[in-house]
């Protein structure tokens, strides 16, 4: 394997486990108080407003991290490689410079995460579910079992559309922010010391650029995956199958519908509730996960 590959594995891994907390109150607060577990048989109760009210024992600290945890540096593995094969691949195009422009930066970006889709669709899914239902016996592991086994492979991917967009437009912005902040504040003269802090100040400052760029679409995102089902349209006149059990007359609404319901109930607030804690998370875990990635390529690349 190539040597961003391992790095990207690796910081990935390491920006979940310092993430997760921060980022259970995030998807909660999304999700709003009303969020319950797509599974009919285990609601979960409503949460509360407050930071501490997050976190009903010491189990919810991890709660959602098993399967991010696996995942994530798989995804972020393919993030980073799709990401210098394509700027590699947009700069090969044109006359030589000594640096990519940041359109090809952001470009390269964006593929990479429309790439990472594959990953972070029912990673994302398993994760919000397991985060907003407080079951006992609920884990990553039993719902992704019971998605499975309900709906397929089809299940794991329900939310995948905008998930891919908020990917794309995300990822686009997260290097672009940070190669322009590290030209930005880069100098030959700096220390390792200096150089060093300016990686995490630098990657701190893309997570939360990136975040503050897709957070509507998060929160559409994460209600579209945590959605309770819905009652489907009552069929027209002479149309009512009487083989047709329940289960069919119960239907999930889109992510337009997520949304115009969402404003309609909560007005235009509730597309930015949440974005307060999840940029003190995204500065810590991406600042965290650049140096990772940093120093990993140097180690690795060492003749």
């Amino acid at each position: 394997m190539s040597a961003d590959f391992w790095a990207g594995y690796v910081s990935g891994a390491a920006s979940i486990i310092i993430g997760n907390p921060l980022d259970l109150v995030k998807t909660r607060l999304q999700a709003g108080s009303d969020a319950r577990s797509v599974d009919s048989t285990s609601t979960a109760a409503p949460h509360g407003n407050t930071f501490r009210g997050q976190f009903d024992r010491a189990g919810t600290l991890v709660r959602g991290a098993t399967v991010p945890i696996i995942t994530y540096g798989a995804l972020n593995a393919l993030l980073f490689v799709t990401y210098n094969r394509t700027l590699a691949l947009l700069s090969s195009t044109a006359p030589p410079t000594p640096d990519p422009s940041y359109a090809k930066i952001w470009l390269a970006g964006a593929t990479g995460g429309l790439a990472s889709f594959v990953v972070s669709a029912p990673t994302e899914l398993i994760k919000c579910r397991a985060q907003v239902s407080t079951a006992q016996n609920v884990t990553s592991w039993s719902i992704a079992r019971d998605t499975w086994r309900r709906e397929g492979i089809r299940g794991l991917y329900y939310g995948g559309g905008i998930t891919s967009v908020r990917d794309a437009v995300g990822y686009g912005f997260y290097f672009w922010s940070y190669e322009w902040s590290k030209h930005a504040l880069g100098s030959p003269d700096d220390t390792d010391r200096q150089a060093a802090m300016k990686v995490l100040l630098c990657g701190g400052f893309a997570g939360v650029v990136t975040w503050a760029s897709i957070f509507p679409l998060d929160v559409v995102k994460t209600r579209v995956q945590t959605q309770v089902l819905h009652a489907a349209e009552p069929p027209a006149r002479g149309e009512q199958n009487a083989l047709l059990g329940p289960e069919t007359q119960r239907r999930r609404l889109s992510s337009i519908e997520i949304a115009r319901q969402a404003y309609r109930s909560e007005g235009a607030g509730v597309f930015f509730r949440g974005l307060g804690i999840c940029s003190v998370r995204a500065f810590v875990v991406n600042a965290v996960q650049w140096a990772v990635y940093e120093w990993m390529m140097r180690f690795l690349q060492q003749p």
